[in-house]
């Protein structure tokens, strides 16, 4: 897949069928969509191109904002490929692309930098300055400039809830749902980082862990709680069964979130080496416990459980 970063010299010689949008986590509701683009753009011998922003727009005028992503940039990039993708333009969004009107969006940087002659919207897709601009504007526009405009049906959660990537966040957040994600997103969520020091406790309790700092800061980290895992090392496909913690450990008075993972496998020493977490399930809650003892007894309660949720993916 070749990757663009739009600039003003960025001119597209091949005729393409294009789609716009951040395509975050590229969930089910992308997938719907991009196979229908790549779809079309064999039919009419053009190259299918997504467009995306080089952030989420609202860090532009929010520098506060904290998007939780759902995938980083890299895991983004392999999804948009393996559905077919050849084309991946990457706009910087600053605040004067974020001022064109759509008509001139569609005219100066879709047509006349990257040669597109069909343009596919999500189904509730809106882009430029004005969004009460819409999709029947979208086909008028295009009609004037030489680009075909379609529009994508919607994706259903359990023929109800539009798939959408903020209702996916909020399974995530708010419940801990990972149980969930292989249905939206048709894979497990995953988390990457890798593996520093922390302050032992868990050794001390006989489950010694891995302490997870993420390699990327935006992407979302799930509700806090103990999950049943699959864990991998730099990369391997080799996954070993798992099981972590994410809060603040408040048997021992803590106030820092920490991610933990106890890899029920013999692995050695793996500091300093790049760890990758796919949450299966959600096994409780993180909550207080009266002491060490009782912590320990829950800890053991755990470890079969995970046990027996990933037995059953063997």
């Amino acid at each position: 897949m070749n990757i663009i970063a739009l600039s003003n010299d960025t001119r597209l010689a091949m005729p393409s069928a294009a789609t716009i949008g951040c395509f975050d986590g590229v969930h089910r509701g992308h997938q719907r969509v991009v196979r229908l683009l790549t779809e079309q753009a064999r039919l009419r011998g053009m190259v299918p191109t997504v467009i995306t922003f080089d952030r989420q727009p609202r860090q532009l005028f929010d520098p506060a904002f904290r998007p939780q992503l759902l995938s980083t940039p890299q895991e983004k990039e392999a999804c948009l490929k393996m559905l077919g993708v050849e084309q991946l333009v990457v706009l910087p969004f600053t605040k004067a692309m974020a001022a064109l009107p759509a008509e001139t969006f569609m005219r100066e940087v879709l047509v006349r930098q990257l040669n597109a002659r069909l343009l596919l919207t999500g189904y509730d897709n809106r882009f430029g300055h004005d969004r009460s601009e819409g999709f029947d504007d979208y086909v008028r526009y295009g009609q004037q400039m030489g680009l075909e405009v379609l529009r994508g049906d919607v994706e259903l959660i359990d023929g109800e809830t539009a798939v959408s990537s903020t209702v996916i966040r909020r399974m995530l957040t708010e419940e801990g749902r990972v149980d969930l994600m292989p249905e939206v997103l048709t894979r497990l969520y995953t988390l990457t980082g890798h593996v520093v020091r922390g302050e032992h406790i868990g050794h001390e309790l006989g489950f010694p862990t891995a302490n997870l700092k993420p390699d990327c800061a935006d992407k979302l980290t799930p509700a806090g709680g103990a999950y049943a895992v699959w864990a991998s090392l730099d990369g391997d496909d080799h996954r070993m069964p798992a099981m972590m913690n994410i809060g603040v450990r408040p048997t021992f008075e803590g106030h820092r979130t920490t991610l933990e993972v106890h890899i029920l496998e013999e692995v050695g020493d793996i500091y300093g080496r790049q760890l990758t977490v796919a949450f299966v399930k959600r096994l409780r809650d993180e909550r207080r416990f009266d002491s060490r003892e009782a912590l320990m007894m829950q800890l053991r309660h755990d470890r079969e459980e995970a046990k027996r949720l990933l037995n059953t993916q063997l």
